[in-house]
């Protein structure tokens, strides 16, 4: 039987990727793709998503939410990955249209009539935050939330102490991480390293002579000179589609997890965004209670990925391609 699942995405470069690795994967069927504004503003992620549906030949929902954080302006990622968040390729208009159901209303339908479903958000949270508000009853329907956000322990990429998806909205970020949801947070590191499409990938890659291994490539073209400017790697770094490796195939990608609390910084000017992780359990004390704003008997929901199988998940993207 295939598995459920709704993705809330901003669709830029690496959105994209992981939308096709979504679309494509045996015994998963997307039931819902929601959007919201990140790496770009709303109307040119929903056309970027539209036109990635259309490329697989898929014919799956797409629903506009929120154009704006809860509290804050938007600031997009445009610098990162082109001005239409897919390289400036001048791809054409999608022909698919978006429907006209609010992405924080679909999400409650969708997850109300697949109970189980999972969960992935490869963007700001402002949708996922306004749906649990509005219908906390969807929280335990929800079998996995597979969120590609914050940093665990680490540098962020849009200050030191934060990563883009979690900084760009922290006040929902906040209400997520605090709903109770089976969180498994993916990270921004995962994507580091070794983890970079490397050149021997993207000209194997390129060998396949796929439009949808193309694409790939082309629509990461800044991203990838943006990541140089940005990390010093040479590469193409995916932290959305290494996401959807640990949602679509768990056991095989995950090498390293475990479960803690984490807690979104959303107050402070210098850590705006930071995920902290209490990695040593201090939270369970009653005298860090308060300063974590949490009650004592709560128990942890978010499993942190520290390692995953990059053999692996680099496996899962050439096999999607192909």
């Amino acid at each position: 039987m295939a598995r459920a699942f709704i993705i809330d995405t901003d669709t830029a470069s690496d959105d994209a990727v992981a939308l096709i690795m979504a679309l494509r994967w045996p015994e998963v069927q997307v039931k819902a793709i929601t959007m919201v504004a990140g790496n770009v503003g709303l109307e040119q992620a929903t056309r970027n998503a539209l036109y990635t549906v259309g490329l697989c030949g898929a014919n799956v929902p797409v629903y506009m939410g929120a154009s704006r954080p809860l509290t804050r302006r938007h600031e997009d990622a445009q610098w990162f990955h082109g001005q239409d968040g897919l390289g400036d390729q001048g791809y054409p208009p999608p022909i698919l249209k978006a429907q006209d159901t609010h992405a924080v209303e679909a999400i409650i339908q969708t997850v109300k009539a697949n109970p189980g479903i999972v969960m992935v958000t490869l963007g700001p949270l402002t949708n996922i935050a306004l749906a649990v508000s509005k219908a906390p009853e969807i929280i335990p329907l929800i079998s996995r939330c597979v969120v590609m956000g914050g940093a665990a322990n680490c540098v962020g990429n849009v200050t030191p102490a934060a990563e883009y998806n979690i900084w760009v909205d922290p006040e929902a970020a906040h209400i997520v991480f605090s709903s109770g949801l089976a969180i498994e947070m993916v990270g921004w590191e995962l994507c580091r390293g070794d983890a970079n499409l490397r050149q021997n990938d993207i000209d194997f890659i390129r060998d396949m002579n796929t439009v949808l291994g193309h694409f790939t490539i082309d629509c990461n073209s800044v991203a990838m000179r943006a990541n140089f400017k940005q990390s010093a790697e040479v590469g193409i770094a995916l932290p959305d589609p290494v996401a959807m490796s640990v949602a679509l195939d768990p056991a095989g990608v995950v090498k390293r997890a475990s479960k803690h609390h984490v807690m979104i910084e959303h107050k402070s000017d210098l850590t705006r965004g930071m995920t902290v992780v209490d990695e040593l359990g201090v939270t369970g004390e009653a005298l860090n209670a308060a300063v974590w704003g949490m009650e004592r008997q709560r128990e942890a929901t978010t499993t942190v990925i520290w390692e995953i199988d990059i053999p692996h998940w680099k496996q899962m993207l050439f096999g999607v391609l192909s």
